[in-house]
Parts: structure tokens; C-alpha cells; sequence
């Protein structure tokens, strides 16, 4: 048993070892060999190569080592893409801390009944002329990225859930195809590396 395993249930670490390959003897060794494909990219900024940022995406990944590597850097290219979005990216920015204290998104307490969390969002109650939509954005990529630093939840996954029911005109024509394809790419590489395909 690793420090990468402290704090984790035995039922927890077994889940691992039976649906995401993880064995605690290889784990360094694992990690080590994704850390190595990095030279390959010479053209991404890896900002964080520690071992327990590493063990999120290959458990996201199932231990697949070429696929964690590719996500790793699907992550980082994101980023390097998007610098704007990134800048000051942290819970006390006015328009990340205002989005947060308006329920986007709002976590439930307690998770289902597989151990995922779950976060929600009403986005009938996006009030434009409070939030912006990269604001909600923002804050949704702060959250998964908060959560994601608990093993459990890396290894549990999570759930995000929009209810789009009374969701007005008004309020989608705010959605440019550069908004959502910004959207669905944030939400794409940022989640990828908490769910198990």
C-alpha cells in the first residue's frame, strides 16, 4: 500500500483494482511511464507531472497508459488554448465566486448509490444579466476540478446532470456555436479525467 492509496476504503481499493486495473505494486511504474511520453509533446506546457495529479488520468483511463497520456495532454492543450478562461481561476474571482453562490453548480451532500457525487444545474435560473455563460462555465471546471482531488471520487466517478426544463429563447440565443464548442470541449477534457468510459 502506496501513500497514492492512503485514506482510501479497503471496498474503495478493491473497486480499483476490479474495474480500473489498478495494482498498487506497479503504480510508480505506471506513473513513471506516462510522465515519460511527455517529451513527446514539446509543444504543450505539462504544467503538474506529479504522481497523484498522474494516477487521476490513468485512473480516468483504466490504466491504459497511451490513452491516459492522451488525455493528460488533451487536458493541458486545453488550457494552453483557452489562457483566458484559466486567469484567476480560483473560488474568490468576482464572476467564478458569483456563479458558485447562484447554484452553478450546486453538489449534492450526499452521493448516489455508487459512490459518485453528484453536481446539478438548473439552467432555467441563469440569470444573464448576473452570470455570464463563461463565468458558469468557469465555475463548473473549478468544482470538477476540487473534486477530483479526492481519490475516492477518481475512482467512483461523478455525475453531472442539466435540467434544461424551462430553459427560454431569451436565454439560448446567448449560446454562440463558439460558446457551446468551448463548452463541450472544457466539459469533455475536464470530466473525461473523472469517468470511466
Amino acid at each position: 500500500m502506496t501513500h497514492l492509496h492512503a485514506g482510501l476504503s479497503a471496498e474503495t481499493t478493491e473497486k480499483a483494482r476490479l474495474e480500473l486495473n489498478e495494482n498498487p505494486d506497479t503504480l510508480h511504474q505506471d506513473i513513471q511511464q506516462v510522465r515519460d511520453m511527455i517529451v513527446t509533446r514539446p509543444d504543450i506546457g505539462f504544467l503538474r507531472t506529479d504522481d497523484d495529479f498522474i494516477l487521476r488520468f490513468l485512473r480516468a483511463r483504466k490504466f491504459d497508459q497511451m490513452e491516459t497520456f492522451r488525455l493528460l495532454a488533451q487536458y493541458f492543450q486545453f488550457r494552453q488554448q483557452n489562457l483566458d478562461m484559466f486567469q484567476s481561476f480560483k473560488v474568490d474571482d468576482p464572476g467564478i465566486k458569483r456563479a458558485l453562490m447562484d447554484g452553478f453548480p450546486g453538489v449534492l451532500e450526499t452521493p448516489d448509490q455508487h459512490g459518485r457525487k453528484i453536481l446539478i444545474l438548473f439552467a432555467s435560473n441563469w440569470d444573464q444579466s448576473r452570470n455570464s455563460f463563461t463565468d458558469i462555465l468557469r465555475a463548473i471546471l473549478l468544482s470538477l476540478e476540487v473534486l477530483i482531488e479526492n481519490p475516492e471520487l477518481q475512482i467512483n466517478g461523478f455525475i453531472l446532470i442539466i435540467d434544461w426544463s424551462n430553459f427560454s429563447f431569451k436565454q439560448a440565443s446567448k449560446l454562440t456555436p463558439n460558446i457551446l464548442k468551448l463548452a463541450i470541449e472544457g466539459l469533455q477534457v475536464n470530466s473525461a479525467h473523472a469517468q470511466h468510459p
